[in-house]
């Protein structure tokens, strides 16, 4: 049975652009590896009447619906208290809820504040799906043969719980003993459709099918296949991507580039230093955003003003003066100067113009230059990255990782397709 799927996500900061609605993508994700689609997504705010009209709307149309949101501690978390109005049963104190509460403040060290009791709150006759990471149980309650999930709007809570409870119970309704599988490739420094091209006149085994996708910077190329054999078809499918692809292939499946980054310096032993200029420590914080950095980056800089670049990096003056802070001499001289006062095996630098001011006719907003130096060796080079300031800086720091992730791995050095 092919499940008809919905999302509602329930919240007013969603609707006044205060928070991105960030679950709606993350469900999709989720559920599409496990070979699930969404039919349609819904967002409303914190107001009875909509909520109930959602509720009502797609539990009439669909098979199963996601909802999160609305389930915390405060006054205008309404879903609970709708969804027992919708499918006509008490709010009751639910036992199981409270007890989980409890113990998530017990393993915090605090005591549980008393207004925290009303996420125990719940509809009579729910299941409750616990929350291992916050204090919001979820529910699950069955009406009229149909499905409804309802989780916690904090987007890691509900991703761990829709992988712990949700998708099992998506098995159970659908009946499949054997869900789709899926392989999904990241690749950095290549177009969409320049790997589209490189990939249409692959051979992949009958019962694989292939798919494309846009995680900025990153395209993503999917393989996918469904049933008991499903493992043993994307084995040689991967292979043959990994043949065409390799070199462009940044990260595999949930993994980042700084991961594929980090564990190529845990394994070889490498340390690195980091001076940033128009990134502003984006990569650092990429990498240190890990656990276990340390044992690489010894440190990060950012000489953002020429004064830091000479006060701190030992740029000549002269490269400043002549050249400026936006040029091959400074960025060479930049990676040089953090690698000489870290004393590390390899010092790299980013040092460009990421706009929407500040560009010239020989320089325009988006010239970046990267440096890598090491006691052998040292490169730099030219990029003009395009888009907003976000995008450029988005840009230079992941160029900037895919040069230590070659450096690493002996691969021909990255170039702009």
């Amino acid at each position: 049975m092919r499940l008809k799927i919905a999302i509602l996500t329930v919240g007013s900061e969603l609707l006044e652009g205060e928070q991105a609605d960030t679950n709606t993508a993350a469900i999709g994700r989720i559920l599409g590896a496990h070979g699930y689609r969404i039919r349609e997504s819904l967002t409303v705010g914190d107001v009875e009447a909509d909520i109930e009209e959602a509720l009502e709307d797609l539990g009439r149309r669909r098979d199963a619906v996601i909802v999160t949101g609305g389930l915390g501690p405060t006054s205008d978390d309404l879903t609970a208290r709708v969804a027992a109005r919708v499918f006509k049963r008490r709010l009751t104190l639910n036992e199981e809820a409270l007890r989980q509460i409890g113990e998530h403040f017990q393993k915090l060290g605090r005591p549980m504040h008393p207004r925290n009791e009303k996420q125990a709150l719940l509809p009579q006759k729910v299941q409750v799906l616990p929350n291992s990471r916050g204090t919001a149980p979820g529910f699950y309650l069955s009406h009229q043969g149909k499905g409804f999930f309802f989780l916690p709007g904090v987007p890691d809570e509900m991703e761990a719980m829709l992988e712990a409870s949700v998708i099992p119970r998506l098995r159970e309704r659908s009946g499949v003993d054997f869900p789709q599988q899926e392989k999904v490739f990241k690749i950095f420094g290549l177009s969409e459709p320049k790997v589209e091209e490189l990939l249409e006149s692959a051979t992949l085994p009958e019962g694989v099918h292939l798919a494309f996708g846009v995680e900025f910077p990153l395209v993503l190329v999917k393989l996918r296949a469904q049933g008991q054999e499903a493992g043993s078809l994307l084995a040689p499918a991967e292979e043959t991507v990994r043949k065409i692809l390799g070199n462009f292939l940044i990260a595999v499946g949930r993994d980042t580039p700084e991961e594929t980054v980090a564990r190529m310096f845990h394994r070889t032993g490498r340390t690195l230093a980091l001076a940033e200029s128009c990134t502003g420590g984006l990569v650092a914080k990429r990498l240190t955003d890990l656990p276990g950095a340390s044992a690489f980056l010894e440190r990060a800089a950012v000489t953002y003003a020429n004064s830091a670049k000479r006060d701190w990096l030992a740029v000549p003056g002269e490269v400043l003066d002549k050249d400026g802070a936006v040029s091959r001499p400074c960025a060479l001289a930049m990676a040089r100067g953090i690698r000489r006062a870290a004393g590390t095996d390899l010092g790299l630098s980013i040092t460009g113009i990421a706009g929407p001011e500040g560009g010239t006719p020989e320089k325009p907003v988006g010239t970046v230059f990267i440096a890598l130096a090491s006691e052998t060796e040292e490169k730099v080079q030219g990029y003009r990255f395009p888009g907003d300031r976000e995008k450029v800086r988005l840009l230079a720091a992941t160029m900037a990782l895919e040069w230590l992730r070659r450096y690493l791995g002996a691969l021909p050095p990255a170039e702009p397709e």
